[in-house]
């Protein structure tokens, strides 16, 4: 992976603040005169189910990944259709919510999974692409929704070639709304923190103890700033480097270059929670357990029920509209 697509598609940013942000990753979408292009933020979508989104089956268990989605490719529409196949039984989703969603991405030419994998999304966020907030919008938890999203819902004329979708392409989204995020706070990190060395703009030196991983998610300062205060929902702007606990690699990183911008609603929740509550210019490191990150089964980027580690420099943040 090269280093300019690291910082698009950095791996600890989940799917959302590469692939699902308007405007990110491929482009603008194009303008639409489709009136649920802009929601009003406290009111439901006006999405109905058609004969697209009837006609896609999905087999798998809800709540993994890489469910299997068939249906008669290729599929031509402007029209946004959603498609409630499981219907949960929990609270429906409302503005504001932040969700656990496992979310899966299909090609609607060729029906090729893209995507699939688990991530926390807003419901009623403006900064998500209209495709992927009508498939979580105003459902109870516990649901399977279908989503068919023309190219001006998602990612317009200019399509995403990084993760293979076309010019002027829809796509096919399969959500299972799992449940309401609930608040998470870290704790101080006291015994076998690895030591850092930063070196500039160039990638910081971790080195991680012969210890075992921590069970909880844990963070220490290394350096406080004293800028704005980071808030729930806010877009920060960062450089981070990853690591896998046990093999003290580094899996991902935004060194050398520019840092990356994200909502903390956007990301892993382990990431946000170590966001959330800090000043600007603030330096930290961050142990997060699997069931904060990937989840605790294997995930298709290898990440999946591993503890991973963060050393995260905060150098902006822009509050939550």
């Amino acid at each position: 992976m090269n280093r300019a697509m690291r910082r698009a598609v950095p791996v600890a940013l989940a799917v959302t603040s590469a692939l699902l942000l308007a405007g990110c990753a491929g482009g603008d979408p194009s303008p639409t005169d489709d009136p649920s292009a802009s929601p009003a933020a406290d009111a439901c979508q006006e999405i109905s189910s058609g004969d697209l989104s009837d006609g896609v089956e999905v087999e798998g268990e809800f709540g993994e990944a890489a469910p299997t989605a068939t249906f008669t490719t290729p599929i031509e529409t402007d029209e946004l259709q959603r498609t409630l196949l499981i219907e949960g039984d929990g609270e429906t989703t409302a503005s504001g919510d932040v969700v656990d969603v496992v979310i899966s991405m299909y090609s609607s030419s060729s029906g090729e999974q893209l995507v699939s994998q688990p991530a926390q999304l807003g419901v009623g966020d403006e900064t998500l692409l209209v495709g992927f907030t009508a498939a979580i919008d105003c459902v109870p938890i516990g649901s399977r929704t279908v989503t068919v999203a023309p190219a001006a819902d998602v990612y317009g004329e200019q399509g995403n070639e990084t993760i293979g979708v076309a010019p002027g392409e829809a796509v096919v989204i399969v959500a299972d709304v799992i449940g309401e995020v609930e608040p998470l706070t870290p704790v101080e990190w006291t015994e076998n923190v690895p030591e850092v060395t930063f070196n500039g703009d160039e990638p910081p030196t971790v080195v991680i103890p012969d210890a075992p991983a921590s069970t909880e998610l844990e963070l220490k300062i290394l350096e406080e700033g004293d800028g704005d205060t980071v808030g729930e929902g806010d877009t920060v702007s960062v450089k981070y480097q990853g690591l896998n606990w046990a093999t003290k690699e580094i899996f991902d990183q935004s060194y050398p270059g520019e840092p990356a911008e994200f909502p903390t609603t956007g990301v892993i929740q382990g990431f946000g929670a170590a966001l959330v509550g800090q000043k600007v210019g603030t330096k930290l490191i961050v142990t997060i357990p699997p069931e904060y990150g990937y989840g605790v089964e294997e995930s298709e980027n290898g990440l999946g029920g591993q503890t991973l580690v963060f050393v995260v420099e905060i150098e902006g943040t822009t509050p939550a509209q």
